[in-house]
């Protein structure tokens, strides 16, 4: 499945982990050790969140488009 939503991914001293979010999507958050596992893990986590909003009838969010900086 293609996700089009923007991933914010940063590392966490805290958790000692890389965190990715997904902003467009409330409360959409994966981590892992690795850049490459927090992608994946993200990936899946925003794949459930959106099955999940389709069950419960709820809408998804469309994704944002964003402004290209010349």
């Amino acid at each position: 499945m293609m996700f089009r939503y923007e991933i914010i991914l940063y590392w966490s001293e805290l958790d000692q982990a890389f965190i990715a979010e997904v902003p467009e999507l409330s409360g959409c958050a994966a981590d892992g050790d690795t850049y490459q596992e927090a992608l994946h893990n993200i990936e899946l986590v925003m794949q459930e969140w959106i099955e999940t909003a389709k069950d419960l009838g709820r809408s998804v969010p469309q994704p944002r488009p964003r402004l290209m900086y010349i």
